[in-house]
C-alpha cells in the first residue's frame, strides 16, 4: 500500500486547506482511511475516519470546521479544514487499515490499528 500525502502549507487564522492523499496499491478486500495530526512535543492523534459508504465521524475540536471525503474512483483521500486555528498546526498523516467499520459516533483512533501511513504534509497556522 501506498499513501501519499499533500496539500499542506501557511495559512492565517480563519483560513482554510485541502489535503489530500493519494492511495494506491491496497490488497485489503475492506478498509477504512482516517486522517492524524502529530504537532510538535505531542503525541499523534486521531482527527477524523471515513468508511467506504461515506460514512465519517471527527474529533471534538475538528467537528463542523473540518470534512473528510473520498473519491472511490480516482482513489483520493481528502481533509477539507476550514476556519482554521493555531491549535491545528501539525503534520498532517492519512493511514489505512484493513476492515469496514467506523463506529456511529466518533471514538478516538488507535494508531495501532492503522497499518500503512502517508509520509505527512506540515500544515502551519500563524498570523
Amino acid at each position: 500500500v501506498l499513501l501519499v500525502e499533500s496539500g499542506g502549507g501557511s495559512v492565517h487564522p480563519g483560513g482554510s486547506l485541502r489535503l489530500s492523499c493519494s492511495v494506491s496499491r491496497v490488497t485489503y478486500n475492506t478498509y477504512t482511511m482516517a486522517w492524524f495530526r502529530q504537532a510538535p512535543g505531542k503525541a499523534r492523534e486521531g482527527v477524523a475516519n471515513i468508511d467506504s459508504g461515506g460514512h465519517a465521524t471527527y474529533t471534538d475540536s475538528v467537528r463542523g470546521r473540518f470534512t473528510i471525503s473520498q473519491d472511490n474512483a480516482e482513489n483520493i483521500l481528502y481533509l477539507q479544514m476550514n476556519d482554521l486555528k493555531p491549535e491545528d498546526a501539525a503534520m498532517y498523516y492519512c493511514a489505512i487499515r484493513p476492515g469496514w467499520w467506523v463506529p456511529p459516533t466518533w471514538e478516538p483512533l488507535k494508531i495501532s490499528d492503522y497499518e500503512y501511513w502517508g509520509q505527512g504534509t506540515q500544515v502551519t497556522v500563524s498570523s
